[in-house]
């Protein structure tokens, strides 16, 4: 799941990116064509400009005459949206020369605002024209001399700019839709295959923890190779601690319960002497807390063990059918609502000494009823446990002397078998596995005693 969650993230990530990218460039290159498609439409109008200025400029030319040369058809057709006009500067001689394609229109000036200088004095920019045409314009002041100072305008269809334009910027963004589409599927295919190793590795993990299996098998490729290794590695490295560690919690309770078993033996040889009832006092104290500390350690080396799972269902009904045999004097109903697939995290007999307790204690303090039920839950994403409920209609518990009887060696009455052990060693166990152990009320009457442990 987690495999699946990274390589989602990855395509998401790199198609974000892709887009962004492609978008970005498609906006620099439109914007760039756009450019390189005025310069050209401006070099022809220029071209243009240069003709008409020459015509202006030559005296064998009339003025009347201007613009014959140029030689482009659509300045002699009625509002083509291609015209050229002199116009004349000085005060007295305000004359004015145009195509026969304005008609009687004219053309405007253009402003200091959104102009464009040229390097040879010429001035350029967009204009409305007749016709709601969009016109590019370019126009120079020439100065004659004594025949005086000249405006010279060429103006063009903009329409043309704009069409070479949106059909670039079409022809772009289908390219650049198609490349989008073969670099997605591209990243697509890297990222489910490239990370495939790690979702293998994933899922080993997970059977390694469920006890499906002991290390990372398969061959990876030569970048994940040796993080497998490691991992292999440090799972042996693990197993082997712990064994070491249950190999020093034996060794030590042979080397302890030896001598304190001796000493016991020399005290009770001497029932008469004060000492020796002061030393079997104090051995019984020590036994007590040997036996519980290297209980604990017993307990955190099995827990520290990974990919141990136990079926919770079986080991449920041995212990009720072992304690209906204990307790058979006890005319006592059972009632069991487990599911199947109930597993738990940890090793078979930890759980048997857990439920076992509760099904105990249950058993001697009922009346006519006893009922255990399993359910499993998530109380939060990516945890599951189980929960072992065991409730039982006997006389039950107040607050106070349920907190009792969670400590260690605390019994509420002597009347009934048992070392008063039982429930705490069920506390500090549960801990052990990060899970915890409610005492309640329970609706048929008695005490409820819920085991939340961690799901296999």
């Amino acid at each position: 799941m987690r495999a699946n969650s990274l390589a989602l993230r990855l395509f998401l990530s790199a198609t974000v990116w892709t887009v962004l990218i492609l978008v970005a460039t498609g906006f620099v290159l439109s914007s760039l064509s756009r450019q390189a498609v005025e310069r050209a439409f401006d070099r022809r109008l220029g071209i243009y400009l240069k003709t008409l200025i020459a015509d202006v400029a030559s005296p064998e030319i009339p003025n009347d005459k201007a613009g014959q040369s140029i030689g482009e058809p659509m300045f002699d057709l009625p509002l083509s949206g291609w015209y050229w006009q002199v116009s004349g500067l000085d005060a007295n001689k305000l004359e004015m020369y145009a195509s026969r394609s304005l008609w009687d229109g004219v053309l405007p000036r253009l402003q200091d605002t959104d102009v464009q200088p040229g390097s040879d004095g010429t001035r350029k920019s967009y204009v409305p024209g007749q016709e709601e045409q969009r016109l590019r314009l370019i126009e120079r002041v020439i100065d004659l001399g004594a025949e005086g100072r000249f405006l010279v305008q060429v103006a063009g269809d903009a329409t043309e700019i704009d069409e070479e334009s949106v059909a670039f910027d079409r022809t772009l963004a289908m390219t650049f839709g198609a490349l989008a589409v073969v670099l997605l599927l591209t990243t697509l295919f890297q990222v489910r295959f490239g990370l495939a190793p790690l979702k293998r590795i994933s899922e080993s993990l997970v059977a390694i923890r469920s006890g499906a299996a002991e290390k990372l098998e398969g061959t990876f490729p030569v970048e994940i190779a040796p993080l497998a290794r490691e991992t292999n590695a440090l799972l042996e490295s693990n197993r082997e601690i712990v064994e070491r560690a249950r190999t020093h919690v034996g060794n030590l309770a042979h080397a302890l319960k030896t001598p304190i078993s001796v000493m016991v033996n020399e005290a009770n040889a001497r029932p008469d002497d004060p000492l020796a009832a002061k030393v079997t006092e104090q051995t019984g104290i020590m036994r007590d807390q040997v036996t519980r500390h290297l209980e604990r350690a017993r307990l955190a080396a099995r827990v520290a063990v990974i990919g141990t799972i136990t079926d919770v269902v079986p080991v449920v009904h041995s212990l009720v059918r072992t304690m209906e045999k204990t307790h058979h004097g006890k005319d006592i109903a059972v009632a069991l609502d487990m599911p199947d697939e109930a597993r738990f995290r940890g090793e078979r007999q930890d759980l048997e000494e857990m439920v076992g307790n509760l099904v105990d204690n249950a058993f001697k303090w009922s009346s006519a009823r006893v009922g255990v039920e399993v359910g499993l839950e998530q109380p939060e994403p990516g945890r599951q446990v189980v929960r072992v409920t065991v409730d039982d209609d006997g006389p039950g518990l107040s607050p106070s002397e349920r907190e009792q009887v969670a400590r260690r060696g605390r019994r509420l009455d002597e009347t009934k078998p048992g070392s008063g052990l039982g429930l705490s060693i069920v506390v500090e166990l549960a801990a052990l596995y990060g899970g915890a152990l409610n005492l309640g009320n329970s609706p048929i009457g008695g005490l409820r005693a819920e085991l939340v442990l961690p799901a296999g």
